[in-house]
């Protein structure tokens, strides 16, 4: 099973929309496709807003405890969420329920919590899991004035704990300001000072990944298996 895992710089930055997308397009490509959330907190009329996008885009086949065995409640990191509930994350259940999909899916789209340094356990990051699974990580960012200095500190923390970053999607989860030109140039920023692939940008509320060059779409599928 190839896997990649979707990390972002932020809480709020688009990785479910992001995560979502390569999914749906990867099934559109006749590939078996899962996606997997290791743990969520954060729950609004007892339903998880990130677990039911990410069942719609692989066909809704598969159950939410196998898309997400851990969810809790507050909106808050996982291990202050489940202390919350008088529980704790299970670190075991966090890479065995990624494993289950082995004998399902031929991809599995991951999507992390909050940024790549987010605590997933008492001990543990997000980073810690990535690195644990081994899969390239795509990098979701706000596309907007200040992620310049937010994606290059999570292209540096992925990179001193030897992930493999398959690149950087330029995201914009809120509408845009027209007073804000930096959309224009972070891109190219990035890429300069990042040494990092860009993969694209999705413009508010699209659903197309937009390449830097306008010309192609991204074969999330190759970035799988040739990132290693």
């Amino acid at each position: 099973m190839q896997g990649l895992f979707f990390t972002g710089t932020d809480t709020g930055v688009g990785k479910t929309w992001i995560t979502t997308m390569a999914a749906r397009q990867l099934g559109q490509l006749g590939i078996r496709v899962g996606a997997y959330k290791p743990v969520a907190s954060g729950v609004e009329n007892n339903r998880w807003a990130d677990i039911d996008a990410l069942a719609e885009a692989i066909g809704g086949e598969f159950p939410d405890e196998r898309i997400c065995p851990q969810r809790f409640d507050a909106p808050l990191a996982p291990p202050e969420a489940a202390r919350q509930e008088d529980r704790e994350v299970d670190a075991g259940l966090l890479r065995s329920g990624a494993r289950w999909w082995s004998q399902q899916v031929d991809l599995l789209v991951v999507e992390g919590v909050g940024g790549l340094l987010c605590p997933l356990t008492e001990t543990e990051t997000v980073a810690d899991l990535a690195a644990g699974l081994g899969w390239p990580i795509v990098i979701v960012a706000r596309n907007a004035l200040g992620t310049i200095n937010h994606t290059l500190l999570t292209i540096e923390a992925a990179r001193h704990r030897g992930l493999d970053i398959a690149g950087v999607v330029l995201n914009q989860p809120d509408p845009p300001d027209s007073l804000d030109r930096s959309p224009e140039t972070n891109a190219a920023t990035i890429d300069r000072l990042g040494h990092v692939k860009i993969l694209g940008h999705v413009a508010y509320g699209g659903h197309d990944l937009l390449p830097p060059d306008g010309t192609t779409t991204i074969d999330w599928s190759e970035l799988a298996g040739h990132c290693h």
